[in-house]
């Protein structure tokens, strides 16, 4: 005589095993959908307050005082080379950095760059201790404009998303070379 084998409750625990998965996986894309859409409206935010600037002197401070808060993030540093000569701008302080510092710099990155550090890049300035990521945007221009990189740093070490953050961030740094060109050359 044969036995009958009921799979029917191993079957019903591997489709709750299974239901539970694909419920976790849809939190989770709920949470980066959302995440993604607050990173995208903070950087459409950032883009908006620079162009109101009409000046360049106006437009890094937009880059130094309100891009911080608009992204969420402790510290904004720029590093540009114009007429062979390096200038480093912050919140408190605008001076000069030597040229080849900007340029081994740059050679040495992809077009953004976004790292958990012990230490902030050396282009921080004062703030370089208090860096734990760090986000490095290349700023390329052609000639006469200032090329150079935006520099984005937090307290904490954060878990940064390289793919999508990266493609935001790329934005960013295009939309402020366009308004440096539009500051220094069109006006």
């Amino acid at each position: 005589m044969a036995t009958v084998i009921s799979f029917e409750e191993r079957a019903v625990a591997r489709l709750r095993d299974r239901l539970g998965a694909v419920e976790s996986a849809n939190e989770d894309l709920i949470a980066f959908a959302r995440g993604h859409s607050g990173a995208t409206a903070a950087i459409h935010a950032a883009v908006l307050a620079a162009i109101e600037a009409d000046t360049i002197d106006g437009l890094f401070d937009v880059v130094t005082r309100v891009w911080p808060r608009l992204l969420g993030v402790d510290h904004v540093a720029l590093a540009l080379v114009a007429d062979d000569r390096g200038f480093r701008v912050d919140a408190m302080h605008v001076g000069t950095v030597d040229k080849r510092i900007v340029d081994r710099t740059i050679e040495q990155l992809d077009p953004v760059t976004m790292r958990t550090v012990p230490c902030g890049h050396p282009l921080f300035g004062q703030a370089v201790g208090q860096i734990r990521s760090e986000a490095l945007i290349l700023l390329s221009t052609e000639a006469p404009v200032p090329y150079g990189l935006l520099l984005l740093g937090q307290k904490d070490a954060a878990g940064l998303d390289n793919r999508h953050g990266a493609q935001l961030l790329g934005f960013l740094g295009s939309s402020l070379a366009a308004m440096i060109r539009r500051c220094l050359i069109d006006s």
